[in-house]
């Protein structure tokens, strides 16, 4: 199983995780049930999709929080 991270807001692929990873380990069930319905999407294939938020992004977000009325973001 393999977990891939995309940013919620531009769709950025963030990074992998592959092979042999212990989701128990990732910390998944520190989220609330809604943080992990909407954060954590299972896939056909049996890997997980995790959607994150990338560094630029977040940047954007510091230097101009009215960008949180959006809900994607063009880089």
């Amino acid at each position: 199983m393999a977990i891939h991270y995309y940013c919620r807001h531009c769709g950025t692929k963030i990074g992998t995780l592959d092979g042999n990873v212990q989701v128990e380990r990732m910390g998944f069930s520190l989220l609330s049930n809604e943080e992990r319905k909407e954060m954590i999407l299972p896939q056909a294939d049996g890997n997980l999709r995790i959607q994150a938020i990338c560094e630029v992004c977040q940047a954007s977000f510091e230097q101009d929080p009215k960008f949180h009325e959006y809900g994607y973001l063009i880089q």
